[in-house]
């Protein structure tokens, strides 16, 4: 039989295959799969498009266009198709973000085109706790306020810019940031200990589905590190998170961070997968 394949951007009337993909792997695709949860596959609602490759007929992996670029069980012919869809599109992402193999592979047919990168994170271990946390929450830490966000959105601007070098305006003054912290805290996402109208700790949900969530955006006031606040901070999240949003809770952390990874393990997390970043 004759072998065809192609990329095409998805529409709607495919959500039921793209959904069995993302299926497959609840922790690994909980980016994209909440993302289309919430939106749907309309580029113009998704303010991004979902590629997908297309083998005699059947949609066989997926590439996420956004903000970042996401490659979805992605084998060597589907990354070189969506490489090449990608060159001919034009860099409109800030990052790449997946499995080490399939990034890897972008990263290598696509950076002699949008190179250099501004930063690689080669390995980020991805960590998951299906149970309670080990330690107890922090008592303090709670839902931020929409009242709130005033207080809040720096300590977001702060652990953006410390986490990826650059602060988050995006060329348009921080406005789809604003709006996108504003959008967490009003879904009840937004998690904090403020004291005297700082932020001493806080995380964010960042992607939810029925099965899985994922925290982001950890911070602890940089006066106030070595306290002992991340540990139960993060248990705080963890439970809310489990008793609001999901049973299994996930997060990525750089494997450089130590002290990072340390905290998580006290929490309860372990390690069952990794991904990697292209920064530009």
């Amino acid at each position: 039989m004759l072998r065809t394949s192609s990329v095409r951007v998805l529409r709607d009337r495919d959500e039921r295959e793209v959904h069995a993909l993302l299926d497959a792997d609840p922790v690994g695709n909980v980016f994209v799969s909440s993302r289309l949860r919430a939106v749907g596959l309309d580029p113009h609602q998704l303010g991004a498009e979902v590629w997908g490759y297309v083998e005699n007929g059947a949609i066989t992996a997926l590439c996420y266009a956004g903000a970042n670029l996401v490659p979805v069980n992605a084998g060597p012919e589907a990354i070189r198709h969506f490489a090449e869809h990608a060159r001919w599109q034009g860099r409109r992402c800030s990052s790449i973000v997946g499995p080490i193999p399939a990034v890897t592979d972008l990263w290598r047919r696509l950076g002699p085109h949008w190179g250099p990168a501004r930063a690689i994170r080669a390995r980020q271990p991805v960590l998951e706790l299906s149970g309670p946390p080990l330690v107890e929450p922090d008592p303090l830490v709670r839902r931020v306020t929409m009242r709130e966000l005033g207080i809040l959105l720096p300590a977001c601007v702060a652990m953006f810019t410390e986490e990826v070098g650059i602060p988050p305006d995006g060329g348009d003054g921080g406005a789809l940031y604003r709006a996108r912290v504003e959008e967490l805290v009003r879904m009840g996402r937004a998690f904090a200990r403020i004291e005297d109208g700082r932020v001493v700790f806080k995380a964010e949900i960042g992607a939810a589905t029925p099965e899985v969530c994922q925290v982001q955006g950890v911070w602890v006031h940089p006066e106030l590190r070595g306290r002992g606040h991340s540990v139960p901070g993060v248990a705080a999240v963890v439970a809310a998170a489990r008793a609001d949003f999901a049973p299994r809770v996930t997060l990525y952390v750089n494997d450089y961070n130590t002290p990072a990874r340390a905290a998580y393990r006290r929490v309860g997390f372990r390690e069952v997968d990794a991904v990697m970043s292209v920064l530009f």
